[in-house]
């Protein structure tokens, strides 16, 4: 039975697109319809098409909620897929300056049907690789694993954005982390730099502000402002979903 269960999960046939995981995971209700890049391209793009040799067709799909789903199928056994979200610190105030790189801090912590622990074994026995990173532009989340474990992935990455807990505890654990890399990036004499290129370019805006805010903000976000920025800006539309490697469209 255990063997027949494994051919069911491996087997081509049984999987549905990357598309219909990314609905029943960050949408759910009635199935997307893909759209895919090509049928309406410019000329000029579909000249350009057929110039580039052994690059894998993106496969771009949108879901009722507005997220779009991308994909490449370059028939690999591992793959990398992960949601970007326009989330950087680009969006933030004086106030909360900061906010969004402490939400990436906060993403491994937990959720409400994982601990933080399972979700290390879990991660660990997929033999996958969990990370995410804030740019002043975007939030990333994003797994690497083997091909078999996309769904896996995908349902992993969406409990995390949908679900994490922020416990109270975790978050004062986090303020003190973040506090230390703060110290660290001050030495960083190439981050130093771009800051105040950031800083001198973008003068009064919100690209100008680094991303991992101001020391007072960090010893005053707490979690409600973490929720209010999940919240607010966490929205399909704003979000894509990709995946590149061995995800063939039967994924």
């Amino acid at each position: 039975m255990a063997a027949a269960a494994a051919r069911a999960v491996i087997s081509p046939a049984a999987r549905p697109p990357l598309w219909r995981f990314a609905r029943r995971f960050l949408v759910g209700g009635a199935a997307g319809r893909p759209s895919l890049l090509g049928g309406n391209r410019p000329r000029s793009t579909r000249a350009a098409a057929q110039v580039v040799l052994n690059v894998p067709e993106t496969r771009v799909t949108r879901l009722e909620n507005g997220l779009r789903v991308a994909s490449e199928d370059s028939g690999l056994s591992t793959c990398t897929v992960g949601l970007w979200i326009d989330a950087g610190s680009r969006y933030e105030n004086e106030k909360n300056n900061g906010t969004a790189h402490f939400l990436e801090h906060m993403a491994f912590k937990g959720t409400k049907k994982r601990s933080q622990l399972d979700l290390e074994l879990e991660i660990e026995n997929m033999g996958a690789h969990l990370n995410a990173y804030t740019s002043r532009e975007q939030t990333v989340y994003y797994a690497k694993a083997f091909s078999k474990d996309l769904p896996r992935a995908v349902e992993i990455l969406a409990d995390i954005i949908q679900n994490s807990t922020l416990g109270e505890a975790e978050i004062e654990r986090e303020r003190g982390v973040i506090l230390r890399e703060m110290q660290e990036v001050e030495t960083n004499l190439q981050e130093v730099v771009f800051d105040y290129l950031h800083a001198t370019a973008y003068q009064n805006t919100a690209l100008g502000r680094t991303i991992l805010g101001p020391t007072e903000n960090i010893k005053s976000i707490n979690r409600k402002d973490l929720v209010d920025y999940i919240t607010t800006h966490y929205k399909g539309p704003r979000i894509v979903l990709a995946a590149a490697g061995g995800q063939s469209e039967d994924r």
